[in-house]
């Protein structure tokens, strides 16, 4: 299991939108569960090849970031690297896709952290944020206890928005 000393900052594993992506379930299947990849593909009726992401700005994105995503071209379009930077920020696609899914609740905060202080510090604080404080696993904000040793929550952002990930 990789924990929060396995990663350094890096903008291929920093979203467009602002979502951290050692926390993704996809990015965890492809990086160390194939188990959990199947369960996605099954659910979808798809092979799980076509989920294999190695993060946001990298050359194999998952099914949905590559065919559904339109902030990545839209910043690429806009020659910014977060959505914060825009001018049209919130847009409505941007709106919608934080409404649609609990895993995206923070992404208002995220882009202002971002914003703030950079996308590298930014991201070892989403390392803490996303860690098990038991273990230090990074898990995925679906991860209810840590895959690794079982702890409860499994890191602070379980603990944060628990509610409305269990609704």
């Amino acid at each position: 299991m990789k924990g929060k000393n396995d990663f350094q900052a890096q903008k291929e594993l920093t979203a467009v939108c602002g979502l951290f992506c050692p926390s993704c379930t996809v990015y965890i299947g492809t990086a160390e569960d194939p188990d959990r990849l199947k369960v996605i593909a099954d659910h979808y009726g798809t092979g799980a090849e076509v989920w294999e992401c190695h993060g946001c700005r990298s050359g194999k994105r998952s099914y949905f970031c590559e065919n559904k995503c339109k902030m990545v071209a839209c910043a690429a379009e806009k020659g910014i690297d977060f959505c914060g930077e825009c001018e049209e920020y919130p847009c409505e696609e941007l709106r919608t896709f934080q409404k649609e899914r609990p895993h995206r609740l923070e992404l208002w905060e995220a882009q202002e952290r971002i914003k703030e202080v950079g996308y590298a510090q930014w991201f070892d604080e989403m390392l803490d944020h996303y860690a098990c404080p038991r273990c230090q696993t990074i898990n995925s904000a679906y991860d209810s206890q840590c895959r690794a040793c079982g702890a409860k929550p499994s890191c602070a952002y379980v603990e944060r928005h628990g509610k409305e990930l269990s609704s």
